[in-house]
This record gives C-alpha cells, sequence and structure tokens, in this order.
C-alpha cells in the first residue's frame, strides 16, 4: 500500500469519529498547553532572577565574616574577627582588583527640610559606583578619604530626594540621620529595586560614620570588583590568603557572585523542570486517552482489517496505519496544545507584567516532538493486536 493511501485512511478514520477525535485530541492539547504554560512561567523567572542578580556585574566577590558553618550561620561573633577598614585597604592592593567597597548597613530616620522618612542607610566607600555600576545623577559620590577623617556627608537615592525635598536643590542641604548631621553632596541616578528593596529610597555615608551611627564593630561585608575575564577563583584564593595572615586564620566566607550565579541558575533549571513535570501528568492522562480510543477503534474496524489482510495488505501497513492515527491524534493535539499554551502565557505576560514569562523556542519543538512519541507509545499495543487478527476470523465479525 502506497503511503499516500495509508495517509488517506488514517485522515479518513479521525474525521469518521469526529467527536471522539476531538476529545483525545482535547486530552493531548490540555497536556502540552499546561507544559508550555509551566515552563514559560518558570523560565520566565529564571530570566528575571539572573537578571536581577547580574544588574550589578558577574564580576564581584563578597567577603562576609565567619566562616560558614554546617547549619548555614555566618559571622558567629565568638569565633570571627571583625571586617575592619583596614581589611578593605588589603584587599585595594591584590592583583586583578578593580575596585573595592565596605558595606555597612541599618535602617534609621533621615530628617531634612523639615520632613522625617526611615531608609535604608548604607556605609559604603568611593569603590561603590565601580563594583556595582552605580551613577550619580547630580553632584558627587563620596569623596576618597581616610578613614578616621571621613567627613559627615551623605549622597541620597532619588526617591529619598524627591520624599524630603520634592523639586527643591538638596546639594549642600543638611540632614539628619540618626543622631548624626551630614551635609547632601550628590544625589543618585534610579537604580529600581533588587529583589523587592528599593535601591532609591536609600542614603549613602561614609563606612566610618555609619559604623559610628550604628555602634558597629566591623563591616557587614567587603564587596570587590575584578578585572573582566579574570577567573574569581584565583582572586578569591588570593583573598583567603591575604584573610588568613591579617586573622590569623581563615575566619571568612568568600562568595564570588559567578559561582553563586551557577548554583542559582542550577537551582532555577530544576524548578522550571519540576513545574513543567507537573504539566507533564497531563499529558500523562492524554496517552491513556489515545490507547482507549485506539483500542475501540480496533475492535470496531475489525472487519475492515479482515478484508485489507485478504486484499493483501501486509501486517506491517496495518501496523502503521494505526500507529499513524495515533501519531496523527497526538500531534494535532500538540499543535492545538502549543498555540493555546503559547496564547496563555502571552495573555498572563499582558494582564500581569510583573510575573516574567518567556517561552523559548527549544520548549516548543519539544513539546510538539514529545506529544507525537506519547501517540507512537500509546498507539503500539492497539496497532500490533490490528496486525495479528487473523483475516477470516476478521471477516466473519459483524
Amino acid at each position: 500500500m502506497l503511503f499516500s493511501d495509508s495517509l488517506t485512511l488514517a485522515i479518513r478514520a479521525i474525521s469518521s469519529q469526529r467527536l471522539r477525535s476531538f476529545l483525545t485530541l482535547l486530552g493531548i492539547a490540555v497536556g502540552i498547553a499546561a507544559v508550555i504554560l509551566l515552563t514559560s512561567i518558570g523560565e520566565g523567572i529564571h530570566r528575571y532572577v539572573l537578571v536581577e542578580f547580574t544588574q550589578f556585574g558577574t564580576n564581584v566577590v563578597g567577603i562576609h565574616p565567619g566562616r560558614t558553618k554546617t547549619g548555614g550561620t555566618v559571622g558567629l561573633p565568638s569565633s570571627a574577627r571583625p571586617l575592619t577598614l583596614e581589611d578593605v585597604e588589603a584587599m585595594k592592593r591584590l592583583p586583578n582588583v578593580v575596585a573595592v567597597t565596605p558595606s555597612v548597613f541599618g535602617n534609621a530616620e533621615v530628617n531634612g527640610n523639615g520632613r522625617v522618612r526611615r531608609v535604608s542607610v548604607y556605609g559604603v566607600g568611593t569603590g561603590l559606583l565601580v563594583v556595582f555600576r552605580a551613577k550619580v545623577r547630580s553632584g558627587q559620590f563620596l569623596p576618597e578619604e581616610e578613614a578616621a577623617a571621613a567627613r559627615a556627608q551623605v549622597v541620597l537615592g532619588p526617591k529619598l530626594k524627591n520624599e524630603l525635598f520634592g523639586a527643591e536643590n538638596a546639594l549642600g542641604a543638611k540632614v539628619r540621620i540618626g543622631g548624626l548631621q551630614f551635609r547632601v553632596i550628590g544625589v543618585m541616578e534610579a537604580k529600581g529595586q533588587f529583589l523587592g528593596i528599593d535601591l532609591d529610597d536609600t542614603a549613602y555615608v561614609p563606612a566610618a560614620r555609619a559604623m559610628e551611627l550604628f555602634n558597629r564593630e566591623g563591616l557587614n561585608e567587603i564587596s570587590i570588583s575584578i578585572a573582566e575575564g579574570v577567573p574569581a577563583a584565583g582572586v578569591v584564593a588570593n583573598i583567603k590568603d591575604v584573610m588568613k595572615a591579617r586573622h590569623g586564620r581563615e575566619d571568612v566566607t568568600i562568595i564570588s557572585q559567578e559561582e553563586m550565579l551557577a548554583t542559582l541558575g542550577g537551582i532555577l533549571d530544576v524548578l522550571t523542570m519540576a513545574v513543567g513535570a507537573l504539566g507533564g501528568i497531563s499529558l500523562l492522562v492524554g496517552g491513556v486517552g489515545i490507547v482507549t480510543i485506539m483500542t475501540i477503534a480496533v475492535t470496531e474496524r475489525t472487519n475492515e482489517i479482515g478484508l485489507l489482510v485478504a486484499l493483501g495488505a501486509r501486517r506491517q501497513t496495518i501496523l502503521g496505519i494505526f500507529l499513524g492515527e495515533a501519531v496523527a491524534l497526538a500531534a494535532i493535539g500538540g499543535l492545538v496544545g502549543l498555540i493555546l499554551g503559547m496564547g496563555l502565557a502571552q495573555l498572563i505576560g499582558f494582564f500581569v507584567p510583573a510575573l516574567p514569562v518567556h517561552t523559548p523556542l527549544s520548549f516548543v519543538l519539544l513539546a510538539e516532538a514529545l506529544a507525537s512519541v506519547i501517540g507512537l507509545a500509546a498507539g503500539v499495543l492497539p496497532a500490533r493486536r490490528a496486525a495479528r487478527l487473523d483475516p477470516v476470523e476478521a471477516l466473519r465479525t459483524e
């Protein structure tokens, strides 16, 4: 039998039972749509989180006080020396280090222009602009000064500036942060939010002044920007050696953004596959539907099968006809599911912009291939049963 004849028979068989074929298609379509929708959301979240973390660059290394313990606790006061501004100066002398900034953070009330606002206050150094790719909109950033002689100066985030001063020029104005008075020397460019933290509603002061403001003995973190293209592992090894020499032992935790992104990417990949597997349950149900429908079709068409064999059709041809019907049902259902899933993903992205969705072409091709494979697998048993029917007995069947 010619391939075109087999294809014609398969199409006629599907179209002759429209309702039954439609319900079978629907089962596969719902499964494929669920897989596409869930994986699109998972991949969208994956990309969103990675973009959030890489907006500060991918060549940042962070030093935190205390060794990472089994329970995940960092910076136990009893076992770790505090990070100091002298440690920051030592980091600046390492090879392949572009910029270094200390970090001391807390919350405090900022009083200025007769208004009060409680915000995050960061004690940093002039290297912040390079390390975290920040920019100043007006004025200047904190100048390079000796820690002991750091002046009481502050740079405001754009949102904080607008809340306190509105459209007025804030440069040169005095604000009170906690119990200390600072002079405004600059306003930052808008940076947006980072994992829910508003980076624009902040105040930046010299790290030494922040330690005094929050009554801290040491820094919360030291952030280091390394040269582009330089492997982070070598710089991390140098940092460990210097910190061990300065503190007498290895009592800090060093995390490179390169390592963090690799770990985070692995976790998000697992998440995407997990939500895709949940949608795959619907595909399994659709596959069971194809097995059921094709088994019924074999029973109903026993007489037709006997006639085909009596006319000289080979058993491989009978097998091919029923397998073709199963694959066609699954492939068409998969195509409908792709359109449905991608359409729903786009609707979600339109009505809920905060929830990122992204459907890679590889997911589309894989989903359609998976639908066809499920149809092929589901049609094997009914097709084999049809091919093994005795032609004489089949012709006697009413």
